[in-house]
């Protein structure tokens, strides 16, 4: 069967090519194949795949799973959906514990704003990048990266991406079981609350692709007003005028001042081995223009207004220590923190329960995201429904949420610079690609599960391993470990390790993908 070669419209006429596919490529008609093949010869996945298909005869639960999305298939919703549906994953109280981190490594308010928000403008490019390749080749994030990775290689990002999402996951669970737990004025656990989220999660993403976007479209409003009462109640305690500990100038203030900034970093450029994912229904010919400006503006607003407001509670918990606020705070963690601010009582218990749901929007998506991820683990694991991995993945969160409820400052800080490390050599490699690698040959759409056509990934492993351990773990500043570059600004360390990520990834994957291609043809 012959293909042509055609560009995607005007937009994309200045980028790579692709390879058009008619409405079903031979690559999905195989993985498809495959899929039903292992089914029918396994009598449990024969039953629950029989019970996915009953309840999208019920309910209408999405069963698309991986398989790639042709343009006669895709049911696109409005573009403003690219835009608003950032606001319910980033407007929430899951976001806010990152704002609060400034003030505890001892920077003023103005510092911790600005180390958050530049972070956040920083890290959003390389969700933004990568969010465009979902319209122009119609797969889901970690899929587009088998023209990079290769098929064996784009597992490793499939277990990443797991991971990435699994503790932004965690991080959620324990601030809504604290928020819970002082609802309840202390009586119910934080684990009963870890648990009532996690079920509620789940619910909610088996439904797919349609209800989280028409989800997300609005889910952030009443938030957004909650936390802007948050902060007009707290604001009489809130002290820009109270100095850093470290002053403004030398290294102990630039170590705190880029790991603030690593961290946030890392939130906002976490989203891009997901992005993809939803707007790969988006057809082929949606300007490239829109995607990348509607993504980085909607994650950087909102991101940066719930960072911010973390900010501020900081200052007026950890800085200004206003006696009630640091008491609930050091006691409490935020939940205690937000109980006491919101007066009175009632009104407050009334804006908890409220702002319990508000990680709805950003929990869903994620469970939905790491359900595909699995599935794109090999012919086995596409074979399990999605509704499956993603019960297995609110299990495994849950019980490490429960683990760790105590501890969610550090796993914050630990957690989520980690992120960065990975992901910015992630975007890199998917943009050296897409810019250099494909200007000219494109991309052929019928091999994106055929491990014969695509690279064999070795350039693009070589390149993701010698980003992080060379930059990474030299310039990670840890509470359990700090690379030696990191310790060069004393004390406990400047996390530099994205930056010497970003290096190494740039520096190694275009004399990597050359050899590549030049041995392999690939």
């Amino acid at each position: 069967m012959d293909y042509e070669k055609e560009n995607l419209d005007a937009e994309a006429a200045k980028g790579p090519a692709v390879v058009s596919a008619p409405e079903f490529d031979d690559a999905s008609i195989e993985e498809i194949r495959r899929a039903k093949e292992i089914q029918s010869r396994n009598p449990v996945l024969r039953a629950l795949k029989k019970g996915e298909e009953w309840l999208d005869n019920k309910m209408g639960i999405e069963t698309q799973g991986v398989d790639r999305i042709p343009e006669e298939k895709k049911q696109p919703p409005s573009i403003w959906n690219i835009f608003l549906m950032w606001w319910s994953l980033n407007v929430h109280v899951g976001v806010v514990p990152l704002g609060l981190l400034g003030p505890e490594f001892g920077l003023s308010l103005n510092q911790s704003i600005a180390a958050s928000v530049v972070g956040t403008m920083l890290g959003a490019l390389c969700t933004a990048f990568t969010g465009t390749l979902g319209p122009k080749l119609g797969l889901r994030q970690i899929a587009t990266s088998r023209y990079s990775f290769g098929f064996w290689g784009a597992k490793l990002c499939s277990v990443l991406n797991v991971v990435v999402g699994g503790g932004f996951a965690v991080v959620n669970y324990v601030v809504v079981g604290q928020i819970l737990n002082a609802v309840s004025d202390y009586t119910m656990s934080i684990t009963v609350g870890i648990v009532i989220i996690a079920v509620i999660s789940y619910v909610l993403c088996v439904f797919g692709f349609k209800v989280i976007h028409s989800f997300e479209k609005y889910s952030w409003i009443g938030t957004f007003i909650l936390l802007c009462v948050l902060i007009g109640q707290a604001a009489p305690h809130v002290d820009p005028s109270i100095p850093g500990l470290d002053g403004s100038s030398g290294t102990a203030f630039a170590a705190n001042f880029l790991t603030i900034l690593s961290i946030n970093f890392s939130n906002a450029s976490g989203w891009c081995s997901i992005a993809a994912d939803y707007y790969c229904n988006f057809p082929a010919d949606t300007p490239t223009w829109k995607v990348f400006t509607l993504t980085w503006w909607g994650i950087v607003l909102p991101t940066s207004f719930s960072v911010v407001i973390g900010c501020c509670l900081g200052n007026a918990a950890i800085s200004a220590a206003y006696p009630p606020y640091a008491d609930a705070y050091g006691n409490h963690g935020l939940g205690g923190l937000i109980y006491e601010i919101y007066h009175p009582v009632g009104w407050s218990k009334f804006c908890l329960v409220m702002l319990t749901f508000s990680v709805l929007g950003n929990n869903i998506a994620i469970n939905y995201s790491s359900g595909l991820s699995l599935q794109l683990l090999g012919h086995y694991f596409h074979a399990v429904p999605r509704l499956i991995w993603s019960l297995l993945f609110v299990i495994v969160i849950a019980v490490l949420a429960i683990a760790g409820q105590e501890h969610l400052s550090t796993i914050v800080s630990n957690f989520v610079s980690l992120l960065g490390y990975w992901t910015v050599s992630f975007t890199i490699i998917l943009l050296i690609e897409d810019q250099f690698f494909r200007k000219r040959s494109g991309y052929d759409l019928t091999v994106w599960d055929k491990p014969q056509g695509l690279p064999w990934g070795a350039a693009a492993v070589l390149a993701l391993l010698t980003g992080y351990l060379a930059g990474g773990v030299t310039g990670m500043a840890q509470t359990w470990y700090i690379g030696p570059i990191a310790a060069k600004f004393g004390g406990f360390g400047g996390d530099v390790g994205i930056y010497l990520s970003a290096v190494f990834t740039l520096i190694v994957y275009p004399v990597a993908r050359v050899v590549e291609k030049k041995y392999t043809g690939r």
